[in-house]
Parts: structure tokens; C-alpha cells; sequence
């Protein structure tokens, strides 16, 4: 019997449909709990599709889970991750069969006792420290005294980054003392009661309103700034070992803190080992990614974050040891590794639709490995009728980022 995967997504994350289609070719039963609308209803990859409801999250989960009975859970985004972590919580003590929701998804993502270290980045920085990774100084910072202390030591421009955030939308890079103040301020005020009540009707998601009516501050961390290029990181791991590994320098993105759109693959060694460290430290499994700079006058690598979740490159089949479904077959199955032929030979990839939406006209979609589903006119399909939508939340980044671009100041 094949081994059954649950991939758990809370937005309607393209991706997340083309890693449906290859952990299926894999060689899985692939499952699936999801928005309604998602694109993973658009393919036949997915078995089986269970609502997830946002107002009562470990409610969908559970009855997902102990409907499929999977053999393993990947979650899509870091709000699907933090469901399961606490789906976890709220079965301690329970029967045998909260017993085994939680073993598996211990199986399936990690060691418990380093959940929250996930989402706490001074908490992770430190403890990636102590793996002798390198990385940027972080600490929290509590109030304005707090901020005034760390410019005086580290300078500007800064990094403030608020816990719990993905996506680049808690992230503000600040170039003077004032902008910095404000940027505190801003993210560490409670989400507005308008912006919870609008994602828990229209979004189905509750997430933002207890913080809202309880007024709870979020967690703001100060980093400091390392001048160079972006570089991210994909795993594979099975209890706290690396199984198949994706390194790519950021070569193009959605603004200055938007998701990646064109990827140079490289077999920079600080990235590999950092990522091997850091899960046989958390005893890792599942999927993870980890995001890197590379500094531009020295060359070192520096790791500044972890996703605990699949990332948008995890379905690219690129080799022996660059297979992340493969891998993950064969740790669940118990069988030896079958890669897939590599889809290119080039290493150059440009996402598909991310990189035609941000600009259909460039240069990249000619030049390098356009990673279009060719066999999945489906998905195709699906990406084409949304294109106006997400071409209208692109536009809106970008005159954010020129907003951001014309305040920021000129190193």
C-alpha cells in the first residue's frame, strides 16, 4: 500500500498545488485540507479534499487527520504549521488517539520541545549561535530605551522583525533613529480589530482576534544589517537528518521583502551545513527552509531565519540528493531513493506564475529554465484566471516598496 500524505495549507498558495503533483509522482497518496477555491482542487493529484475551516482550525485538522490516518502531514505555510503545533498542545492528556495525532505530528514535523523556538527568532539566532552557525546579532527589544541602546551599539541601518510574522510583512529595515521608533511602534501594536474582523468573515480566519480584543503586543526583534544578496534553502529531513537539500541565491522577488520569483541554484557549502546543523539540532523532519544573506564585501554566509513548512521550490525534481518528494518517499516508505529525471540542466529557474505575474515581459522567462507544468494544463489554467487578482496585489507591493525605497536611505 502506497504511504498517505496530508499536505495542510490556510491560503490559497499556488505552490502549494505543484508540490501536491510531485510528492503524487513521488509515489504518495496525497491528501489534502485546504481553502475551498484552492488551486489544489484544480488537480488530480490531490485524493481528497477536507475543508478547512479558519473560525475552528484543530476541529478541521482532527477530523482531516483521523479521517486519512496519513502517514505523514506537510504543512504549506507557517499559519498551517503553528495549527498543528497547537493541535498537539491541545491533545496532551487526551486518549490514544490524541495520542497518536500527537506522535504523528512529531513524525511529521519535529521535536515538540522546540516548537516555539520556531517562531521566536532572537530565541532561534541564538541557538544557531550555539551550532557555530553564523549570524547577525539579534536581540529583543521591549521599548523605545531598549531600541535607542541597540542603534547606539549596532548602528544603522537595522533590521526590526516582530515574531510570528512570514512573508516579509513583519519586517521593516530602517536607516535613522525616528523611522526606527515609528517602525517599533507599528509592529508591535495589535493587529486592528477592522483587519481581524475582515480576515475572520471573509477569510474564515480567527487567528487575528483574540490578539485584537486582548490588545497583545506582538514580539519585536532588532538584527542587525548585512549588505549582500538574498539566498534561501529547502530540506528534506527524517529525525534531525538532511535527506535532499535545494540551494538558490535570490536572483529576482516581489519587492524588498516579497517571496523569490527567479532562483540561481548554488552548492554553497556555509548554507548546506548550517541547514544539516540546525535540524539534527531540532531533530527536524518533514520540510523546512532556511533563508540566508551572502555579504557582498566578505562573501560569508550568514543564516537570518527559518520556515518551518514547505517552501515554493520544494516540488523542483533536480537530482540525486535535489529531490525533495523522492526523498521524503523513501524515508516514510522504507525504500531506496528514486529521483526524478532533473528538470533542467540549467541553473537558472524562474517560478512559475510568480515571476510572469511580477513581469510577464522578462527577460528571465526566455533566458532561464521557465518552470512551467506543462503536463498539469489544469494547473495552467487555474494560474492564468487568477492572474488579475494577483497582479493587482503585486502592483500594490511594488508602489509600496517604491514608497518604502524613496524613505530608506542611500548606502
Amino acid at each position: 500500500m502506497k504511504p498517505t500524505v496530508l499536505m495542510v495549507t490556510t491560503v490559497r498558495w499556488f505552490p502549494t498545488a505543484r508540490l501536491a503533483v510531485a510528492l503524487a509522482n513521488a509515489g504518495f497518496t496525497v491528501d489534502a485540507v485546504c481553502p475551498s477555491r484552492h488551486p489544489l482542487a484544480k488537480t488530480q493529484a490531490v485524493r481528497q479534499i477536507y475543508q478547512y475551516r479558519g473560525l475552528s482550525p484543530s476541529a478541521s485538522l482532527r477530523r482531516a487527520i483521523t479521517s486519512v490516518e496519513p502517514d505523514l502531514i506537510v504543512p504549506g505555510d507557517d499559519l498551517a504549521t503553528q495549527h498543528l503545533h497547537l493541535l498537539h498542545e491541545q491533545e496532551e492528556g487526551s486518549a490514544k488517539a490524541g495520542a497518536d495525532v500527537r506522535a504523528l505530528i512529531e513524525r511529521s514535523l519535529g521535536a515538540q520541545k522546540d516548537f516555539r523556538t520556531l517562531y521566536a527568532r532572537t530565541r532561534f539566532m541564538k541557538l544557531a549561535e550555539e551550532q557555530g552557525i553564523r549570524v547577525p546579532q539579534t536581540e529583543v527589544i521591549s521599548d523605545a530605551s531598549d531600541l535607542r541602546n541597540w542603534v547606539a551599539r549596532a548602528g544603522l541601518p537595522t533590521i526590526l522583525k516582530a515574531d510570528g510574522t512570514s512573508g516579509g510583512t513583519g519586517v521593516r529595515v530602517v536607516g535613522s533613529a525616528e523611522e526606527a521608533e515609528q517602525a517599533l511602534r507599528d509592529l508591535q501594536a495589535p493587529p486592528l480589530l477592522a483587519r481581524a474582523a475582515k480576515r475572520a468573515l471573509l477569510d474564515q480566519d480567527a487567528t487575528l482576534v483574540w490578539p485584537s480584543l486582548l490588545r497583545r503586543r506582538s514580539i519585536v526583534n532588532a538584527q542587525t544589517f548585512i549588505a549582500g544578496r538574498e539566498a534561501t534553502s529547502t530540506v528534506a529531513c527524517w529525525k534531525g537528518e538532511v535527506l535532499a537539500g535545494l540551494h538558490f541565491e535570490v536572483i529576482n522577488k516581489v519587492g524588498s521583502s516579497g517571496h523569490a520569483t527567479v532562483l540561481r541554484l548554488t552548492d554553497n557549502q556555509e548554507m548546506a551545513t548550517a541547514a544539516e546543523k540546525m535540524a539534527r539540532r531540532l531533530n527536524l523532519s518533514g520540510m523546512h527552509g532556511f533563508d540566508f544573506m551572502l555579504e557582498t564585501q566578505t562573501g560569508k554566509t550568514y543564516l537570518i531565519e527559518i520556515n518551518p513548512r514547505s517552501t515554493q521550490v520544494g516540488h523542483l525534481a533536480l537530482g540525486l540528493g535535489r529531490d525533495i518528494p523522492a526523498a521524503l518517499f523513501a524515508a516514510v516508505s522504507g525504500q531506496g531513493v528514486r529521483p526524478a529525471p532533473s528538470v533542467t540542466q540549467d541553473d537558472t529557474i524562474a517560478l512559475f506564475p510568480q515571476e510572469w505575474i511580477r513581469d510577464p515581459a522578462s527577460p528571465f522567462l526566455r533566458s532561464a529554465y521557465h518552470d512551467v507544468p506543462w503536463d498539469r494544463p489544469e494547473l495552467i489554467r487555474a494560474s492564468v484566471s487568477a492572474r488579475r487578482k494577483q497582479r493587482a496585489w503585486y502592483s500594490q507591493q511594488s508602489r509600496l516598496q517604491e514608497f518604502s525605497m524613496a524613505r530608506a536611505p542611500r548606502l
